[in-house]
């Protein structure tokens, strides 16, 4: 069974950093690409940012370039997403998930196709 785990969201007042992780089984994780999405309440989805594990290649949607950096470690199967200087809205739900290829278009991320998906965490960012 293929499973995506995302940790480390919380509470956090604007400005500070939190780091989140989306923790892949079940799935050769070198063939895949991994994007964060988030959802804000209200506003639709958004993709934020995507890496190729398999080449390192990394996109950020312009709405976080420069504050987030996402980085894989495929030892670990891991895939993470740092967020610094975070804005009251960078508040969201953020999901991880798994396809082909990451797409950038339009100052936004997405994949080719998902494969699969995390269940999401939650983050707050307090002004």
């Amino acid at each position: 069974e293929v499973q995506l785990v995302e940790s480390g969201g919380g509470l956090v007042q604007a400005g500070g950093s939190l780091r989140l992780s989306c923790a892949a089984s079940g799935l050769t994780f070198d063939d895949y690409a991994i994007v964060w999405f988030r959802r804000a309440p209200g506003k639709e989805r958004e993709g934020v940012s995507c890496i190729n594990s398999s080449d390192g290649r990394t996109y950020y949607a312009d709405s976080v370039k420069g504050r987030f950096t996402i980085s894989s470690d495929n030892a670990k199967d891991t895939v993470s997403l740092q967020m610094n200087s975070l804005k009251p809205e960078d508040t969201a739900v953020y999901t991880c998930a798994a396809g082909q290829e990451c797409i950038f278009y339009r100052g936004t991320v997405y994949l080719d196709e998902y494969d699969y998906w995390g269940q999401g965490t939650q983050v707050t960012v307090s002004s």
